[in-house]
Formats: structure tokens, C-alpha cells, sequence
């Protein structure tokens, strides 16, 4: 029989590329990941990992087994915590990753509430953004998934549950003393000549997807995924930049002027889940927080 704790070592050694990376992901010994291995191979009548000179290499029955693995461990994960709700063990446990401005703006105000009403409810918070937060989600590593979008991508969340929060719209960030700072609005054409700051990659490609759109490519001499460094480098003169809303509300930015960009670039703040996992009721409860949370 084929156990779900040797599918998460499988998983994880797929993802690493070898013994000793998965053992100190998973927080075991390496001797215990090879056990677990044997173990898994011994269930399923066939090798499931190669070794090739020092990473470890999938099989074609390993590359199968992975493929199905995190279906089954998030349903097994939606299974448990069900059940456990029903049965009155515990009011649940929910694992969200957001991405940092989402962090910092509606997922504060979110489990606030939710701790409120649900005191028993524990949720766990990691960042990533997406697409890696979306593929945590799909991995079976967390319940929910704060992400996000430029325009709607065919296809890209079809196996998800979204739960629509808000439209967050860019915003320019100039220096105080720059031409344009106090400027009711401002084209992006007007900083075809400007020095730009980016954020995020994806953020950065609809950047320069934008930039192009309107007949020039920026000339990006910074690029940091933080936030506030972004908006301490527009602070200090050296560059312009175009942050999300909510990235510009947590962040009180000195020495800069934050200022409507025209044509509005909007992005799609969602929630994502696995459908299995929108029927638990703390994983139902938090994504109605969230909304409530964004309609504020």
C-alpha cells in the first residue's frame, strides 16, 4: 500500500534533486528519506528514482507518481480537516501563502476577524508570489493561495475555485522635486525617458509589456521585490516607478508623490483553493473573510 508520508518524501525529492536537500526541507535525517524510499519502491513494485552523478533523476513510474501525488495529498489534507470539523476535534487549521502586499494589507484585517469569530481556527502565513503561490496550492503545501493577474489568462486557474476580492490599480511613484509630481494623472509615455525602478517579475513584464504598448522599452537600472526598497530608490531620485495600490498603502513612501497612471493598468486580486478544500468549513470561512476584508 502506497502511503501519503512517502508521496510528500517523493515530492520532495523530485523537487530538490536529492536525498539530503528533501531531508532538511521535510526536517528529517537522510538516512530516513532513502528508508521511506525503499519503502515507497517496495509498495509499488518498480523503481522510482535514478541516480545521475549527484541529483537523483525520476523514473517514468516515479514521474507518474508524482504527477498524481499532489491531487491526492491535497484531497487527503480537505478529507481530514472535514472530517475533523464535523466531528467537533478541532474548529480547523488553515495554510494561506499571499504575496507581500497582500500580506500586509488584506490579510491582517482578514484573520483578525476570522480569529474573532472562530477562535479555535489556526492559520499559518507564508509569502510567495505567483506563480509559485499557485503551484503551493496545487502541491498540496497550502488551503489557500492570495494571487493575482494582468488581464484574464485562458485556462490558468480552471482547476481552481477563485474567489474575487478586488481590482488593484497601478500607481506612478515620482520623486518629490520631478516635473511631473504634482500632476493630476500622468501617461506612461511621459517616462519614456526616465530611469525606472521595478517590482516583482511579474510585475515587471506587464511593465514592460505596458512601456512597449505605448512605443518605448523602459530603461530599468533597478529591480528588487521589495516594496519599500523600491519606494526608498523613487524616494532618493533615482528613478520612477508604477507600484500596485495596495503595495503604495502599506508603504508610506518618503520623498516621493504617488500618481494615477493613465491608461489605467488594473490587476485581479483573487483567492484561489482546490475544490476539494472550498467544502472545509475553515477554509470556506477564511475565504469569506477575505472578501469581506476587500470590500472594505
Amino acid at each position: 500500500m502506497i502511503e501519503a508520508r512517502h508521496l510528500r518524501v517523493l515530492r520532495a525529492v523530485s523537487t530538490t534533486g536529492s536525498f539530503s536537500a528533501a531531508a532538511r526541507e521535510l526536517g528529517c535525517t537522510q538516512p530516513a528519506v532513502s528508508q521511506q524510499m525503499k519503502a515507497l519502491e517496495a509498495s509499488a513494485g518498480t523503481t522510482l528514482l535514478i541516480r545521475t552523478g549527484r541529483e537523483m533523476r525520476l523514473t517514468q513510474a516515479g514521474e507518474a507518481l508524482v504527477r498524481h501525488a499532489s491531487g491526492i495529498l491535497a484531497g487527503l489534507t480537505a478529507a481530514e480537516e472535514e472530517v475533523a470539523a464535523i466531528a467537533g476535534l478541532r474548529a480547523g487549521r488553515v495554510r494561506l501563502v499571499s504575496f507581500p502586499s497582500g500580506s500586509s494589507t488584506l490579510v491582517p484585517g482578514a484573520l483578525a476577524a476570522l480569529r474573532a469569530d472562530h477562535p479555535g481556527t489556526r492559520v499559518s502565513l507564508v509569502e510567495a508570489e505567483p506563480p509559485r503561490s499557485v503551484d503551493l496550492l496545487r502541491e498540496g503545501d497550502c488551503d489557500i493561495a492570495l494571487a493575482f493577474r494582468y488581464g484574464a489568462t485562458g485556462g490558468e486557474w480552471d482547476d481552481l475555485v477563485v474567489r474575487p476580492l478586488l481590482t488593484d490599480r497601478l500607481i506612478g511613484l515620482l520623486p518629490e522635486g520631478h516635473r511631473l509630481a504634482e500632476a493630476a494623472s500622468v501617461s506612461i509615455g511621459e517616462l519614456a525617458d526616465e530611469s525606472w525602478i521595478a517590482g516583482c517579475p511579474r510585475c515587471r513584464r506587464q511593465l514592460v509589456e505596458v512601456c512597449e504598448e505605448a512605443g518605448f522599452a523602459p530603461r530599468i537600472d533597478f529591480a528588487t521585490d521589495d516594496y519599500p526598497a523600491v519606494m526608498g530608490l523613487v524616494g532618493a531620485g533615482l528613478g520612477v516607478a508604477v507600484l500596485p495600490e495596495l503595495a503604495v498603502e502599506s508603504v508610506r513612501p518618503k520623498g516621493a508623490r504617488a500618481v494615477p497612471v493613465e491608461p489605467a493598468i488594473e490587476r485581479e486580486i483573487v483567492a484561489l483553493t482546490l475544490p476539494d478544500l472550498a467544502r472545509v468549513p475553515a477554509v470556506a470561512a477564511t475565504l469569506d473573510q477575505l472578501a469581506r476584508t476587500a470590500a472594505r
